[in-house]
């Protein structure tokens, strides 16, 4: 049974959907301006309000609005309806997304914020380029005319474009992380235990002292990340991760 998705308060979610097996959602840019049509069709006909995004090649994020309850049917007939494009006009087929979208609730400004830095800074994490540099995400909007997302929102709070490109070049906070459920993704994995290491490095966890290596590994587990993802991070045989932290 799948879980129940969780229920912002707020109406914001940080929204991803990727594709099948990390296969490419988009081949070339006619792909991607037809998703942000539909994108922009469902929201509307839904009446959610479009934060900010960005299209990378195998996955998407997505900021938005929801105060009628409608975000599920939005999105599902979004990619139901993109997914048969793409497969009659590229010839593959099979599933283009991967299961069911995720999801994660933004209960305040704070997280709103750094949400949508977060957003905007994949193209950077992913070392292609500055997020004010590339074309498929909604910096641009934000850093001149709205098209898509609407952006008042979170301008007002920055004081402007100029604060939100000055908010951008700090980087996504050490707080912020998409997490949907209870599991961390593994792409997710290192980000989570670098935060958690500070200043120590994977590979230097094993030599610490037995005392400071436990508690650290108390801490990884503690952050929600599995034994597996901690034993491929640091090294550290799966009995002794087991024995450390139970």
């Amino acid at each position: 049974m799948r879980a129940a998705r969780r229920i912002s308060e707020s109406g914001y979610y940080h929204v991803v959907v990727r594709g099948n097996g990390k296969q490419r959602l988009f081949e070339n840019d006619e792909d991607r301006r037809f998703f942000l049509k539909l994108l922009r069709e469902y929201a509307h006909a839904c009446e959610i309000d479009i934060i900010a995004w960005c299209l990378m090649d195998n996955h998407v994020h997505v900021i938005l609005c929801d105060r009628t309850g409608r975000l599920s049917e939005a999105v599902g007939k979004m990619t139901m309806r993109y997914a048969r494009w793409f497969n009659a006009r590229s010839g593959h087929v099979g599933h283009v997304f991967q299961g069911r979208f995720k999801s994660s609730p933004i209960e305040c400004d704070r997280y709103l914020l750094e949400a949508v830095r977060y957003v905007h800074d994949n193209p950077s994490k992913a070392g292609i380029c500055d997020a004010e540099d590339y074309p498929w995400s909604s910096y641009h909007e934000y850093a001149g005319t709205p098209e898509y997302a609407k952006t008042e929102v979170v301008l007002d709070m920055l004081g402007g474009p100029e604060g939100f490109s000055e908010f951008c070049r700090e980087g996504p906070s050490a707080e912020y992380l998409f997490v949907e459920g209870v599991r961390i993704p593994d792409e997710d994995a290192g980000d989570v235990a670098r935060r958690v290491l500070g200043d120590v490095g994977f590979s230097e966890v094993k030599s610490l002292s037995r005392e400071k290596r436990d508690e650290l590994l108390r801490a990884l587990r503690a952050s929600r990340l599995s034994v597996r993802q901690i034993e491929r991070l640091t090294g550290i045989g799966a009995k002794t991760i087991t024995r450390a932290t139970t």
